[in-house]
């Protein structure tokens, strides 16, 4: 995660009031096939599930069973114009949909 990102989950978590980190995983959805999914955590997920990492100062905790699918994962905030969001980078990819949503490893 880089250092413009954990500031922003940081941030995010300050003004939610709650919250520890974030949690990291993919869903089955799309024409690709999976699409990453990040939600906030407030407690801490189970380590018989989830593997925990820090980086640039925020936790984030990733489900066992998605590791295969993001090890290696980049992750930036960007902004574009008026868009704004996390972009994943990740180097296990194959392709991405046409609209980016999803991914194929």
């Amino acid at each position: 995660m880089t250092e413009r990102a954990a500031d922003k989950v940081i941030k995010n978590i300050s003004k939610r009031g709650m919250g520890i980190g974030i949690k990291i995983g993919v869903k089955t959805t799309g024409c690709s096939g999976l699409a990453y999914v990040l939600e906030y955590v407030d407690l801490a997920p189970s380590e018989l599930d989830h593997f925990q990492y820090q980086s640039n100062g925020a936790d984030i905790w990733v489900s066992k069973k998605d590791t295969v699918y993001i090890k290696g994962l980049n992750i930036d905030y960007v902004r574009n114009g008026l868009n704004e969001g996390f972009e994943f980078q990740n180097p296990n990819e194959r392709d991405r949909c046409g609209c980016g949503e999803s991914f194929r490893v």
